[in-house]
């Protein structure tokens, strides 16, 4: 009943920022219930639309067709459908890791990009004037422009609506504030005949199931390219979300989780969504800590929720007919705003990672510059960014005997650890592979260069690479044959199991010698003072 207040008047909001009429939400919100969870292995999370991928999904519908429209539902029902169809090619393939591909600074700078971006566009509905601008900042400025033209009962309405569901989250958190000022909304039009104030109404609901239909085959054909963009972006970035969630309450109730089968079941979940012509699901961060708070411990919760919003189709759903939309408004303002602006989070990267937090800037910015689906490509692009910035400069750490341990260290952790001018330790950190291959070619080089001669033996200890490639093997193969050249012998320790494989197949163990290879850094320095007496 909880999960259920809060349901039914997000799902019907978020309808709506994906440019369909209300009561597909609805159906999204049952058919995605249903289906995920027969599959899903968590037991708190509950499934449905969400903030985040309903702005994706409107921003690909109303690329080619006008909100509310037979072609919007049919387009939206498409999307729906090849993200699900996406999420079974994944599911079989076992790529689960997709999870973790959108960096947290990129997904947390698009969801507050996405927030300023949704709320700036339904201020119309609150002051009942007519949308327009392509991206935030002109919808800001027309919207600003338009308030002349504000009806005033609308913002009355509007105003009312958002200063009470901004209260009772701030003061009465467990009341559900949207199902409040929907009801209310629904009385209030009722009581005083607010549609003759000129205050716009939802479009009629209609009582009863959703009907089986699959979009046309002309449809996808013509617009192929927003369908598959769409899918994608819907995907990767519900995915991501959801897996956050899951991992949450499997954390805190001490359970497991499959991140494969989760593919299975948002598969499962979307492709029933989209044979009903409802919109994208994903777990949502909103409702699952209710239906945790209220005591779910199976997924039996979320079946007796999908009972719940039958009856509401059955019973009730015609009476949505008379939600003024500024009430629909103000509730999916309140959802963003709270849901994904997390200025506590901005604040932390700000302070302990600068670069992700300009990363996330980046992402933010690029959202109410360009727009919600191009923020998908910018958050993807600015992904893959960090991604190669953090492995093309893995670490190289300079290592010194620590007397009183008789242990390796990190010179810079400990100034007063003992090395010599003619034997360098050194710890390579990261995989080592075609991104990074030339980077330790580089820092021995320039220690060699540096030494001036006096530099005769390197010992390379190599338990942080946990990772080769054919580049990263020539490179240590180029190093060796360095070594040869200008006279200096090279030891490799803790060397794992699968890289020395690949460098024995590369040849490198022969270059260097099998009695260069050794178990650990005391054992290899050892080996070169036989050769190389301390002076």
């Amino acid at each position: 009943m909880s999960v259920w207040a809060v349901a039914v008047p997000m799902s019907l909001g978020y309808a709506t920022i994906s440019g369909v009429p209300v009561q597909y939400g609805l159906y999204a919100a049952l058919a995605g219930l249903l289906a995920y969870s027969l599959f899903t292995t968590s037991r708190q999370v509950t499934e449905g639309p969400s903030s985040v991928t309903a702005p994706v999904l409107g921003a690909g519908v109303l690329a080619v067709a006008s909100a509310g429209s037979q072609d919007a539902v049919a387009l939206a029902a498409a999307i729906v459908l090849a993200a699900g169809l996406l999420y079974l090619v994944f599911y079989v393939l076992k790529l689960g890791w997709l999870a973790d591909f959108m960096a947290t600074s990129v997904l947390t700078g698009f969801m507050f990009g996405v927030a300023i971006n949704v709320a700036a566009g339904q201020l119309f509905s609150i002051t009942g004037t007519e949308s327009s601008g392509d991206n935030t900042w002109q919808k800001l400025w027309n919207w600003f422009a338009s308030l002349p033209d504000a009806n005033t009962a609308t913002v009355v309405v509007g105003v009312v609506a958002l200063v009470t569901v901004f209260a009772l989250k701030l003061y009465v958190p467990r009341v559900p504030g949207g199902l409040v000022v929907v009801t209310a909304g629904i009385i209030a039009t009722a009581v005083w005949d607010l549609e003759d104030r000129g205050v716009q109404l939802t479009a009629d609901v209609p009582r009863g199931l959703p009907s089986l239909a699959f979009p046309s085959f002309e449809l996808i054909r013509d617009n192929l390219d927003v369908i598959g963009g769409t899918a994608f972006g819907v995907m990767l970035i519900g995915f991501s979300v959801s897996t956050a969630a899951l991992r949450e309450y499997a954390t805190k109730h001490n359970y497991r989780i499959d991140v494969n089968q989760e593919l299975l079941a948002q598969g499962m979940s979307n492709i029933s969504s989209g044979f009903v012509q409802g919109i994208f699901n994903d777990g949502s961060l909103s409702r699952s800590p209710i239906n945790d708070q209220a005591g779910a411990r199976s997924q039996l919760s979320n079946l007796v929720q999908a009972a719940l919003l039958l009856l509401t189709l059955l019973l009730v759903a015609p009476l949505f007919s008379y939600l003024p939309q500024a009430v629909l408004a103000a509730v999916i303002i309140e959802a963003v705003v709270v849901g994904m602006m997390n200025v506590p989070e901005m604040r932390r990267l700000l302070v302990v990672k600068r670069a992700e937090f300009v990363i996330a800037l980046g992402a933010l910015l690029g959202v109410l510059t360009f727009g919600v689906l191009q923020g998908v490509l910018i958050g993807v692009v600015l992904s893959l960014v960090w991604l190669i910035s953090m492995s093309y400069r893995p670490t190289v750490a300079e290592l010194g005997l620590q007397g009183a341990t008789n242990a390796y260290v990190d010179v810079t952790s400990d100034p007063t650890v003992e090395i010599h001018p003619d034997l360098a330790i050194l710890r390579f950190d990261g995989g080592l592979y075609y991104v990074n291959s030339g980077t330790l070619g580089d820092y021995l080089r320039e220690m060699r260069v540096r030494s001036a001669g006096e530099l005769a033996g390197i010992v390379l200890t190599m338990e942080g690479v946990d990772f080769i490639d054919a580049e990263g093997a020539d490179a240590m193969k180029q190093i060796a044959q360095a070594g040869h050249d200008h006279g200096i012998d090279l030891h490799l320790a803790r060397v794992k199991p699968d890289v020395l494989d690949v460098l024995e197949r590369n040849g490198v163990v022969d270059l260097i010698g099998t009695e260069h290879i050794h178990p650990n850094i005391a054992s290899a320095v050892d080996a070169y003072r036989e050769t190389h007496p301390a002076t």
